[in-house]
């Protein structure tokens, strides 16, 4: 979890409120986060990865301040029209095709506010921004920056411009190879024909993100007094929730928020839209779910001391808040406010004797052998989107599509599990080779026979990457592990377009087919952008259990 240091005097101007050094530990504790250490100036806290809103003095302050009933409710955040534009070029809908943008005037930097900008740029990028590949951040001091801006892809070479804190100007592929950020984030662009790039009206370079600033146009100090801010990714609605945190912030030290328009060829968009989502509450489901029996005024008080309004029945949610997407999640904050302090423990009248479920320990014995030979294991989510589990493996699979997605980045609830691992094998191509790696999760598809009309197995996939892998290498894990498991199985021919012809098949068990194993189709590669042969196969867990009678001790 990403840690801040935070300046408590900062901090209690900030809350309106100071609390005793002990009282002021047991509150920062029951609003949700890990308390490191406190003391007469600093503050250390941990912060939960769903709340990036708190991973600035300013953010965790609002949330704090609220949680002890000083300013409770609905923050209002002013938005001034600015009347500046940004253009963006047909050009980069391949390569990173939005942004979201805003400019804050009247700041007043000093080293302080410097820093406490830089870090919290810094902690999105790593946390909401998953290291710069999902959201990427650029802050300018906007004296220096002549309207309108224009996000466009160009050809590398035609990208010249002196990167932040380097010596001199030089192209985007010398940026990538000379300057430490080029090093730490090219794979973000490895592949690319064309790279992504703001300029402004005089065709100055602002920035190549996701990679660095102009250290002429790119680089605030203690003059500087307006600020543009633009955030560029892959889902509008992710970067706009981003530019929200950052402006939101901004906004309370001083600054005045101002709007930009945006400009996507036909279509125009304002951004920040600080605009509050509303979301129907189900007062039943939160007592169901905390074993309480709140009345609708005392829910409204709890939610105003989160930081919410509440009217109608329907809650009303910061713009800043990105964790919010179910009731559940409405549940928690509910929790928080209440105090957790003020549940009481009970004892079940049950009298049980607990013991392992059978097939969680035939799971931990797979994950326990295929670790014992030096294969990594790893854990992926079980929302995905079509591209990934069809598109990009060159297959026709249903799947289960939500009715509500809040990101095209997980719409659809994933079919079969090796699409997951090919997708950590392109996030990590920049490292060496041999990958080895596995997971174990949940797999889901229709069956009108269940109740939820949901058929959910447990998976096993199992993937190599490496310039010497072959259906060789994948078979002698299978065998292993079927040995290891006292289980005999056969393997029939078999045709996938995700695979190579000729060299995928058919695992049987007792008649039952529970794997295909082979090696992963060229275009397959291709389109995940892995240079090196990937061989792999893909178990169900769920139907192999059942084949088995063997005692797993």
């Amino acid at each position: 979890m990403p840690t801040i240091n935070i300046n408590r005097q900062v901090f209690e101007k900030l809350a309106g409120k100071k609390l005793p050094i002990e009282k002021l530990k047991d509150r920062i504790s029951m609003l949700g986060t890990d308390l490191e250490s406190v003391d007469e100036k600093e503050i250390i806290v941990e912060v939960f990865p769903n709340r990036p809103d708190m991973l600035s003095v300013q953010g965790f302050a609002r949330a704090f301040s609220s949680f002890i009933n000083v300013k409770t409710g609905l923050r209002d955040y002013k938005i001034e029209k600015s009347n500046e534009k940004m253009i963006v070029d047909r050009s980069v809908a391949d390569v990173r095709p939005y942004t979201a943008c805003a400019i804050v005037k009247g700041m007043k930097f000093d080293d302080e506010k410097i820093k406490e900008v830089i870090d919290i740029q810094e902690k999105l990028h790593i946390t909401y921004g998953r290291n710069r590949k999902k959201v990427a951040i650029g802050i300018y001091p906007f004296e220096k920056i002549k309207t309108p801006i224009k996000f466009l892809a160009q050809n590398p070479k035609d990208i010249v411009f002196q990167p932040l804190e380097f010596d001199k100007e030089i192209n985007a592929l010398d940026i990538l190879e000379k300057h430490p950020a080029g090093r730490d984030y090219g794979h973000l662009l490895e592949g690319m024909k064309k790279f992504p790039v703001f300029r402004d009206a005089n065709n100055e370079v602002l920035s190549m993100p996701p990679i660095i600033n102009s250290h002429n146009t790119g680089k605030i100090n203690e003059k500087t007094k307006d600020i543009f801010i633009e955030c560029s990714g892959f889902d509008f609605r992710v970067l706009k929730k981003c530019l929200n945190m950052i402006v939101c912030t901004l906004a309370e030290m001083g600054g005045k928020i101002n709007s930009m328009e945006l400009i996507y060829g036909n279509k125009k968009y304002i951004t920040p839209d600080l605009s509050p989502e509303e979301m129907k509450v189900d007062i039943g489901y939160i007592n169901k779910l905390l074993g309480l029996n709140l009345k609708e005024d005392k829910i409204k008080k709890l939610f105003e001391r989160m930081g919410y309004n509440y009217r109608n029945k329907k809650v009303l949610i910061p713009a800043y808040r990105a964790d919010i997407i179910h009731q559940a999640d409405l549940a928690e904050d509910i929790a928080i406010a209440y105090g957790f302090e003020n549940f009481k423990s009970l004892i079940p009248k049950v009298a049980t004797i607990a013991q392992e479920d059978k097939f969680e320990i035939f799971k931990s014995k797979i994950s326990s052998l295929l670790t014992g030979l030096d294969l990594i294991e790893t854990q992926t989510y079980n929302l995905t989107n079509k591209e990934v589990q069809c598109k990009k493996m060159n297959a026709e699979i249903s799947s289960i599509e939500l009715a509500n997605s809040i990101s095209s980045d997980y719409n659809v609830l994933r079919a079969w599990i090796l699409p997951s691992l090919m997708e950590v094998l392109s996030n990590n191509k920049h490292h060496e080779y041999p990958q080895k790696m596995f997971a174990v999760g949940t797999i889901f598809k229709k069956n009108d026979k269940f109740e939820t009309n949901i058929e959910e197995n447990e998976r096993l996939g199992v993937a190599i990457a490496s310039e010497k892998t072959d259906y060789t290498e994948i078979r002698q894990i299978l065998d292993y592990l079927f040995r290891s498991l006292n289980l005999k199985y056969e393997i029939t021919d078999a045709e996938h377009n995700s695979f190579i012809e000729g060299r995928v098949g058919r695992v049987v068990v007792n008649g039952k087919k529970v794997a295909y194993i082979g090696e992963i189709n060229p275009r397959v590669l291709q389109n995940w952008e892995l240079e090196v042969p990937v061989t792999v196969f893909e178990l169900n867990l769920t139907e192999l259990y059942s084949q088995t009678k063997i005692s797993i001790q």
